[in-house]
């Protein structure tokens, strides 16, 4: 079935019919060899003088889209910027002067030949020898003060909102500009950058529903991974020292404003240290991050987020302590925890019937509230955390830790558990949640290959983990994770 179009749409048509009726087929221009963008022209000319450009006759060839057209007046959008073009009846063949008034578009990508000028205000402007049409948009852009402005409608269809709002542009940017520095700032303290496989026979690493996938030729089923935290592990025992990866990972879950199925995830891992140098660090990529991009006070879900300061530093314990005093140190018996978990009309699900689930359910409704500024939340309990190595003084709770920004978890980080003997008994209280209705259990089974490589051993390691496009949220100041992915994903429009 045919759609129907609109006027505009029909103009337009029309428009690139008497173009390709006259011998020109825009869609056939292969290339446009341009000397400046918008932003090396405005800087080699916008020194001079109006008069002197009058005697300037250096070749501009330049090239983008149309946004704008004023009479004679015009302005074409490139990845660098804008710049403004004139186009004068008197000294331009008649030709171009008719493509210009007859078949030309706001949204046409068009390539121009001509020289520097500055108008009566001052503007730097490109006056029109020659133009052609690389692109015709048979589409018209959104009008400029009423254009693409819902958020819905900007995430389906990023394509517009990048050409018709620069903050969007500007976001994407600066997203690409974080990942440059990470690697930069890792790379010079000797980490390396890894790839590990999104196919995973058993799925682990977290605590998250997968997506399942059937793979024809080994005839079984395998998962997107949800975390790439145990291949890299493995590297570890293999003998790397210093790892990390930018990781696309899958989970099979709800969407809001700080989820989507489909994420990119950051890992790292250092052998031969502990949680207070991974702690460090991490701290360390937040404030190198800030400063490379003069960012350091930052607007974030209505707070107003100071990453100068030390990141405050509390135990688990101690901030629902502080939050609720009661104080889970003093707290043994399950039936205990499950009375003040009554009292405070927190539910307890059968695989969270112990003090350590307890302990977190109450950290998640009182505690996470409070950390608006930048806050390390440690010692968390060992029923939470499968695959982190014991506390020293309290066997009850693991070293680990998790960043807290604007009552948002940024990044979360363990001393990894590496005796293998009790990394499978953890494996396998692990399965006995799952089968108590934990659908979010770490794991669909025990994997046994992990634990074989632990037996060859692995050395005292601190592994850290990153939400990627939450932390570029913080960093362009965007409430919904939608404004900083490419193309999230999103419900079908009539749903």
């Amino acid at each position: 079935m045919s759609k129907e179009l609109t006027d505009q749409e029909i103009s337009r048509r029309n428009k690139l019919k008497n173009l390709i009726d006259e011998g020109i087929n825009p869609f056939l221009i292969q290339n446009f060899k341009r000397n400046y963008n918008s932003l090396s022209f405005k800087k080699d000319f916008e020194k001079f003088t109006k008069e002197e450009l009058h005697e300037n006759k250096t070749e501009i060839l330049i090239a983008g889209r149309i946004i704008a057209i004023r009479q004679t007046f015009g302005v074409i959008k490139d990845f660098y910027g804008k710049t403004q073009f004139y186009i004068n009846k008197k000294n331009i063949d008649q030709k171009y002067w008719n493509l210009f008034n007859n078949n030309i578009d706001i949204g046409d990508i068009i390539g121009i030949k001509g020289r520097p000028m500055k108008t009566n205000t001052g503007e730097i402007t490109v006056n029109i020898d020659e133009i052609v049409i690389l692109s015709k948009s048979l589409k018209p852009l959104p009008e400029k003060f009423h254009g693409l402005v819902d958020e819905e409608a900007r995430s389906r269809q990023r394509y517009i909102d990048l050409i018709v709002n620069d903050e969007s542009l500007t976001t994407f940017v600066t997203r690409s500009k974080i990942s440059t520095i990470w690697r930069q700032y890792l790379d010079e303290l000797g980490f390396l950058e890894v790839d590990t496989p999104v196919l995973q026979p058993i799925y682990g690493g977290a605590a998250a529903k997968p997506f399942t996938t059937h793979h024809n030729a080994l005839k079984r089923e395998f998962f997107l991974r949800i975390a790439p935290e145990i291949p890299l592990k493995k590297l570890i025992v293999g003998g790397f020292e210093k790892i990390y990866e930018f990781a696309r990972n899958f989970r099979n879950e709800g969407m809001d404003a700080t989820h989507n199925p489909e994420f990119t995830g950051f890992e790292l891992y250092q052998a031969y240290v502990a949680l207070p140098e991974i702690m460090d660090l991490t701290e360390n990529i937040f404030k190198v991050t800030a400063k490379k991009l003069d960012k350091t006070n930052l607007k974030f879900r209505g707070f107003d987020i100071d990453l100068t300061k030390p990141f405050k530093r509390i135990s688990m314990v101690d901030i629902v302590k502080e939050t609720t005093n009661i104080d889970f140190e003093k707290i043994t018996s399950v039936n205990e925890a499950l009375e003040i978990a009554k009292k405070h009309g927190i539910k307890v699900e059968e695989h969270q019937k112990t003090v350590g689930h307890i302990l977190n359910l109450f950290f998640e409704k009182y505690g996470e509230e409070t950390c608006i500024q930048p806050t390390f939340v440690h010692t968390y309990p060992i029923d939470t955390s499968p695959l982190t190595k014991k506390n020293i003084n309290n066997p009850n709770f693991t070293d680990r830790f998790e960043l807290f920004i604007g009552q948002k978890e940024f990044a979360n980080a363990y001393s990894e558990l590496n005796d293998p003997i009790e990394q499978l008994e953890r494996f396998q209280s692990q399965m006995n949640e799952k089968n108590n209705g934990n659908t979010e259990a770490w794991a669909n089974e025990i994997d046994y290959d992990f634990i074989t490589a632990m037996e060859y051993g692995m050395p005292p390691t601190g592994g850290l983990g990153i939400g990627f496009d939450r932390f570029c949220m913080l960093f362009t100041e965007n409430d919904s994770l939608r404004n900083v992915l490419l193309f999230p994903h999103m419900k079908d429009e009539n749903q």
